[in-house]
């Protein structure tokens, strides 16, 4: 049974043109035809190939998409990555759009709300966690270490023992020694033990890093702003839909169908089947 999920249908868009030719779309003016069906769609390797940009085709697919169905972008990067990826103006081509996980939220193009890390944690547990890292790296023994240990992002702070200035081969050769010596498990394992009071949740991804962030600010933190009693059904697509992925939560919430997808053209069949009969 599909399980219930948050929004409002969307209003037809007012449509907030804009002149730069760049701009990702013509905004969506109709109502589609299926107003209470919502589907979610993560970005990288689900929209585009990891880090590229969308192409033309598969922009028109989604935009025909959402002539029959209510469409949402919710992706873990920030909106200048998301506009590089998917176009400028992207925050209104369709009601729902969601950064960093939807701590920038955007409805029908209009801005509903921005959550910080630092808002939220307050300045002081901030100050914290950055000396006890800096103090926790000095003792590190790594391989070579290089520059921008800690990435203060607004939504999570990305901790690196090597510094994310590294090079191509550098990253490789850590990793191996990563993986034989457990550095960053065993540093996740100690500020879990030192900050148990903040309620933090800690994600191993990539080579090289780290992220850190509150509970509950994974993809689920998008759907606050998406009303049960507006839709029927809420579809959720994703590449890292694993246990660890980033796309689990949302994939696995009981608010949503999960749907996981392996390339954009992958989405693109998989909608072409349940929608666009």
């Amino acid at each position: 049974p599909a399980h219930p999920s948050h929004c409002t249908p969307p209003a037809p868009l007012a449509g907030i043109m804009s002149t730069d030719e760049n701009d990702s779309s013509k905004k969506q003016k109709t109502m589609p035809e299926k107003p209470r069906i919502l589907a979610l769609f993560d970005v990288d390797g689900t929209l585009t190939i990891p880090r590229g940009e969308v192409t033309e085709e598969m922009m028109e697919f989604m935009k025909k998409l959402s002539t029959k169905i209510t469409v949402g972008i919710v992706g873990g990067s920030d909106l200048p990555k998301q506009e590089e990826q998917l176009g400028k103006g992207i925050a209104s081509v369709f009601p729902y759009n969601f950064s960093q996980n939807g701590l920038v939220a955007y409805k029908d193009g209009v801005l509903q709300e921005v959550q910080t890390i630092s808002k939220f944690l307050g300045e002081e547990n901030v100050k914290k966690i950055v000396n006890w890292t800096l103090k926790y790296l000095s003792d590190l023994d790594t391989p070579v270490k290089r520059g921008t240990f800690i990435e203060f992002r607004s939504g999570m702070f990305n901790i690196s023992p090597i510094g994310r200035n590294c090079s191509r081969e550098e990253r490789n050769e850590y990793e191996k020694v990563d993986l034989e010596k457990n550095i960053r498990k065993d540093m996740v394992a100690a500020m879990k033990k030192e900050f148990a009071d903040l309620d933090l949740t800690y994600s191993i991804g990539g080579q090289i890093s780290f992220d850190v962030f509150p509970r509950g600010w994974d993809k689920t933190y998008c759907l606050k702003f998406v009303k049960a009693e507006d839709y029927d059904e809420i579809h959720f697509f994703g590449d890292k839909t694993f246990e660890g992925g980033n796309d689990y939560e949302i994939f696995t919430s009981d608010r949503t169908i999960g749907h996981t997808v392996t390339s954009p053209d992958d989405t693109k069949e998989q909608c072409t089947k349940l929608f666009m009969g």
